[in-house]
């Protein structure tokens, strides 16, 4: 039998019927939550079109107090946010997400504010959750945070508990499979351009970077902090110049600060990969703008985004998704190796 449209303030008890599911299901699709079938998301979905059902979210809000918001709060300053195509990746995978539930966005780059202005509009019941990203060993206000809604992080936390929800990429393995690259490509003095040593992503990719070199039996030629930004990329290969530590090869944990190292190389008049091979990490669209395009590892930014805003909604439907969720890195070969 068809669904038939009979008038336009359809109750959400008239959608299941229609649709031969439960309430409990209808509410499941329309929170946006995954933990529905296949078939009763679209039995429910052509119930919704035909009765011409609209949720009353007020009232709804009211019930439930639910606000069918979330925080995205990012700890970094505007030019960092916005000079990084890894947060437009990340933000374009969460707003994917939650465009198809009934959840909306506000953005918060909480940089200048030591975390209060934040914390106070979160605890003040104005958002159900928050997706926290790129956050440093000093952001103490973002415990503040999560003890007040579901949150889920963008990397893994800089103080991890067993309580903690987190989607990240294998920071340790990307940085170990671009280093091993680099010996098994012949290069013996290899150095490292850090990202910032205050957050795990930082940390780890230093991490694999040593283990490779390890396995092998080398020494770190150099190994200096860049603060994942061009201009710290820069800063970061000039010192290594100026004490004359003369790489051959270079691992640079960022896309960015790889491609700051190669602006220095070039006025100092020295060719990637003739003089020296670099790899970076990221495979942004920087990877494609520098001369030569840079080797990086790709990592999956945008399904990154995705994957945290999937674990927020299914923690406000009520389910149990993974506490941690860990994607793969992918090395991706251009011309500067």
């Amino acid at each position: 039998m068809g669904i038939e449209t009979v008038r336009d303030a359809a109750t959400i008890e008239e959608v299941a019927a229609a649709a031969g599911v439960s309430r409990s299901t209808v509410s499941r699709v329309v929170n946006g939550s995954t933990a529905v079938s296949p078939e009763a998301l679209e039995s429910v979905q052509r119930a919704i079109a035909a009765l011409n059902y609209v949720p009353n979210r007020a009232a709804r809000s009211l019930a439930s107090r639910q606000t069918h918001a979330i925080a995205l709060i990012v700890p970094e300053d505007t030019t960092r946010f916005f000079g990084d195509p890894f947060f437009a990746a990340v933000v374009s995978g969460i707003h994917s997400r939650l465009s198809r539930s009934n959840y909306v966005m506000n953005l918060f780059i909480a940089s200048d504010d030591p975390g209060d202005k934040t914390t106070s509009y979160v605890r003040s019941g104005a958002v159900d959750g928050a997706i926290i990203v790129s956050h440093h060993t000093s952001d103490l206000f973002i415990d503040r945070i999560a003890s007040a809604v579901p949150v889920v992080y963008g990397g893994r936390p800089v103080r991890e508990r067993e309580q903690d929800y987190y989607v990240d990429v294998d920071n340790v393995r990307g940085a170990h499979d671009a280093t091993t690259y680099l010996i098994e490509s012949g290069y013996k003095r290899i150095a490292t351009i850090t990202g910032s040593l205050t957050m795990p992503a930082g940390v780890d990719r230093l991490q694999g970077f040593r283990d490779a070199l390890a396995k092998h039996g080398l020494d770190e030629i150099a190994v200096e902090p860049g603060g994942f930004t061009s201009e710290g990329g820069a800063n970061a290969m000039r010192r290594m110049l100026a004490r004359d530590a003369r790489p051959d090869a270079m691992f640079c944990a960022s896309d960015l600060m790889a491609q700051g190292a190669m602006g220095v190389l070039a006025a100092a008049g020295m060719r990637v990969p003739d003089d020296i091979a670099i790899i970076g990490f990221d495979d942004s669209p920087v990877a494609l703008t520098v001369e030569p395009q840079l080797t990086t590892m790709r990592q999956p930014s945008f399904t990154q985004g995705e994957q945290m805003a999937n674990v927020l909604l299914d923690r406000l439907a009520g389910n149990d998704p993974r506490h941690v969720t860990i994607l793969e890195t992918e090395l991706i070969l251009r011309s500067s190796v």
